[in-house]
């Protein structure tokens, strides 16, 4: 084997699973880059769900099921996106493909910006911007692979969890500082749009992360190297034909599809269940009835939290038996959700809610992080990276799916539906990877 050489662009002779031929400053410095521009990729993912419920007080006329589709159309892209992404490590390798990536958030940004100034932007229009939101985290697809081929399997469950967590608290990023950032005069920018002095400037939100997308592309093209890990799409394919590429495809759904898609949805269903759209605007007060925006972070920032921080008790304890507990864990409080929407009257329903959705969160960030400890462990590097981008890709429909599925049937229905479907992860996960007789542990 050849000496381990970090001088090129290339790292030749790079083995993270023999001490001498690794370097774990390049590792970590690689992770530190790749995570500040995954982070923003989701802030990008994540603005139409930021923005779209603002629009109607700046002038648009959009139907409830419309701001549903808007805010569900970057998953759709992004499942479509990560499909290509699951292949770009192995073949364009990482330094271009962070690179290129980060340059790629801004054009997003600029409809946005343009986009909503008129209230006469059509519907079509939000729906096409909207799906061009999804290249923020289709580049989880490409990414999560890459950082694999940097660190030893001892390390990956604290490394992907770290760079899924914190890459996903862009989601929270977003939400969370879109309404400070819309009350403000940001960069003076006041004089762009015909808005009326009290109303939300969204605009400022659309843009604030731009100049920081630029940073990053030039962090990742001066300092991320490539590893020598090369396959060309065909021999790629090859995890098509491990079981476990399904099934823990099937897992990864109800940890982050439900996790992305709820999360997406938070303020609507909040608006439309206990807020000013909701039967109960009817017998109580406004000030009563909660805004589905001031609540919209707080799901994302703790299931993004616990991704990350449950990362070394994974790494300590393996992954399929924390993947076991999210799946009950989340049964249960999906059930439970869907019971206090069902039976909602009067506003003090909502508290008991929304402990019960933050529980869910909880799960979910759980889960997030131990299904990404698995892959590693039960499939060689290679196919593993593959598998995680395909997983991804799918899960990634979560915003998209529930978004739909929320305009198709009532909520408390959806969220029981939800609650079957973890119990049957559940099922799968003890039998195959968690339980004494499991084929394959992890």
């Amino acid at each position: 084997m050849s000496q381990l050489d970090t001088t090129g662009r290339v790292l030749t002779g790079w083995n993270p699973e023999e001490s001498e031929n690794w370097s774990a400053s390049i590792a970590w410095r690689t992770l530190a880059i790749t995570t500040f521009s995954l982070m923003l990729g989701f802030t990008v993912w994540f603005l139409p769900s930021a923005v779209a419920p603002r629009l109607n007080e700046v002038g648009f006329a959009l139907t409830k099921n419309q701001i549903y589709w808007i805010t569900s159309m970057p998953g759709l892209s992004c499942a479509a996106l990560r499909l290509i992404y699951m292949f770009l490590p192995a073949t364009i390798g990482s330094r271009k493909m962070i690179g290129w990536s980060s340059l790629l958030y801004v054009l997003p940004m600029l409809g946005w910006f343009f986009a909503v100034q008129s209230p006469s932007t059509s519907f079509g229009t939000l729906l096409a911007l909207s799906f061009t939101c999804g290249i923020g985290a289709a580049t989880f697809s490409g990414y999560m692979p890459s950082t694999g081929f940097f660190f030893p399997k001892r390390l990956s469950g604290t490394a992907l969890g770290l760079q899924g967590g914190l890459g996903n608290m862009g989601m929270s990023v977003i939400q969370l500082a879109a309404p400070f950032l819309m009350s403000t005069s940001l960069f003076g920018l006041t004089w762009v749009a015909p808005y009326a002095p009290d109303a939300p400037r969204v605009f400022n939100a659309t843009v604030f992360f731009l100049p920081w997308s630029l940073i990053a592309a030039a962090l990742a093209f001066v300092y991320i190297k490539d590893v020598p890990v090369k396959a060309n799409i065909r021999q790629q394919l090859d995890i098509f034909g491990n079981i476990d590429t399904w099934l823990m495809t099937v897992l990864y759904i109800m940890t982050f599809g439900i996790f992305s898609g709820f999360a997406a949805q938070t303020a609507n269903i909040i608006n439309n269940n206990y807020g000013a759209s909701s039967p109960l605007a009817q017998t109580l007060a406004a000030a009563d009835l909660p805004k589905g925006a001031s609540y919209a972070f707080i799901g994302t920032l703790l299931g993004s939290f616990l991704r990350f921080a449950w990362g070394p008790l994974c790494d300590r304890f393996g992954g399929a038996i924390w993947t076991f507990v999210s799946a009950v864990g989340m049964a249960a409080t999906m059930a439970f959700c869907g019971w206090q929407v069902a039976t909602a009257n009067d506003a003090g329903d909502f508290r008991v809610f929304m402990i019960g959705l933050l529980a869910m969160f909880f799960f979910a960030g759980v889960g997030n992080a131990s299904t990404f400890k698995q892959m590693p462990m039960i499939m060689p590097k290679r196919q593993a990276g593959g598998a995680i981008g395909f997983t991804a890709a799918v899960a990634s429909l979560g915003p998209f799916l529930v978004g739909i599925a929320l305009t198709l049937m009532p909520t408390s229905t959806f969220f029981y539906g939800c609650a079957v479907f973890c119990v049957v992860c559940a099922v799968i996960c003890w039998i195959r990877y968690a339980g004494p007789s499991a084929k394959r542990p992890g």
